[in-house]
């Protein structure tokens, strides 16, 4: 075992022990913080994420990306340097929001539809936060206007596709697209069998989901009452003195860099300037989280594919999204009242969260593959005659 190897598994062990040693230390404080994430995973990521994750994963299996990729071939290849196939992860990862443009860009790999460059091109830009977060939690509940919420989701967009064009330079060199298998069509699954799988297969990703920002709740609660957060917050405030950055902010900034929904609240939470807030708020939803990248992380474990030019994609996202967002808050006129949201009163607005959610997830979900399905049936006639010549 190499020198390099032997200190990251010393220091493993050496968080592994601190981390336990502060489970029983603060007890009763993590125990506390675990509730919070469980809360939030049952009021707001789970009728944000499950619907559409059982929607897309039908839709999937019924081979409708496949012929929607037909129509988006042109397009996508000029734009992305992809193949149409993966404008089915880019657009579900828009408006289904994390991790179902990875969980996508991943299932379209292992189905041999994309090279693993094309792959990796593809994670860079496609895993985004969806509208029923963006619009209905982050906007309308911790902003206090749809105004905000469309700012969010418009530099979100934008940044995502920005970066997009960057990566399709990323190892230009792969052109070769994978040899397309030929479909077996008696050994084809029946629509009952594509429903029971995914529903299966949606419930154990949104467990995975809740399990990473539980975990995570409780970390970032350990680091606060370690001082190993407000510490580096001191720092942070310190580094970027010019840009007038209280400690107070920088902590909740570090938080969001580690687990995206306590970040959000925090920062809408603080007494900080509206557009500081925003632009907080679109990095936090541009770059994810740990708590995202890890569960990206799992899907992607025995690929071959490497993470590298996804975290590089999300880093470039969040940092696109928080510009733009700057942009946009001096440009527009509206106003919401500082500080207007404290921290008490988030469990109300979680409380009230899923009555918001729910629907507009479902809603983007029949919408979204609605909208593919009409452009498949619209075009179809056009692309058999093409194939008769």
């Amino acid at each position: 075992m190499t020198f390099r190897a032997k200190l990251t598994r010393a220091l493993f062990v050496c968080s592994l022990l601190l981390f336990a040693a502060g489970l029983c230390v603060y007890s009763k404080e993590t125990s506390a913080a675990a509730v919070e994430g469980l809360l939030l995973c049952g009021r707001v990521l789970i009728p944000s994420l499950f619907p559409f994750l059982v929607v897309s994963s039908i839709a999937i299996g019924c081979g409708i990306a496949e012929k929607i990729g037909k129509l988006l071939e042109t397009p996508m290849q000029k734009i992305f340097n992809l193949p149409g196939v993966c404008a089915t992860a880019f657009i579900l990862g828009l408006i289904g929001g994390y991790p179902v443009g990875a969980a996508n860009a991943i299932f379209l790999y292992r189905s041999k539809l994309c090279t693993k460059v094309q792959a990796e091109r593809l994670l860079a830009f496609c895993n985004n936060c969806g509208p029923a977060f963006i619009l209905g939690v982050v906007g309308a509940s911790l902003f206090g206007g749809t105004v905000a919420g469309f700012l969010l989701y418009g530099a979100h967009i934008l940044s995502s596709l920005l970066v997009g064009l960057i990566f399709r330079f990323y190892r230009r060199g792969d052109k070769a697209l994978p040899s397309k298998p030929e479909a077996d069509k008696s050994a084809a699954p029946h629509l009952s069998a594509i429903f029971t799988r995914s529903v299966k297969s949606s419930a154990q990703s949104v467990i995975n989901v809740c399990a990473y920002v539980i975990f995570f709740s409780v970390a970032i609660k350990l680091l606060y009452l370690s001082g190993v957060i407000p510490f580096g917050a001191r720092l942070l405030a310190v580094a970027a003195k010019g840009l007038d950055l209280s400690p107070v902010f920088a902590e909740k900034l570090i938080g969001g860099f580690l687990e995206l929904t306590t970040g959000v609240y925090g920062i809408a939470s603080s007494n900080a300037a509206l557009s500081a807030r925003l632009s907080a708020a679109a990095f936090i939803l541009g770059w994810a989280g740990l708590s995202v990248h890890f569960q990206v992380l799992d899907f992607m474990s025995d690929s071959g594919l490497s993470a590298r030019p996804y975290v590089v994609g999300k880093l470039l996202h969040g940092g696109f999204s928080a510009l733009f967002a700057y942009i946009g808050a001096s440009l527009i006129p509206f106003d919401v009242q500082t500080g207007a949201i404290k921290a008490g009163h988030i469990s109300a607005l979680v409380d009230a969260s899923p009555l918001l959610i729910f629907p507009i997830s479902l809603v983007f979900a029949l919408l979204g593959w609605g909208f593919f399905w009409f452009l498949w049936r619209f075009f179809k006639e056009r692309i058999e005659r093409k194939a008769k010549r």
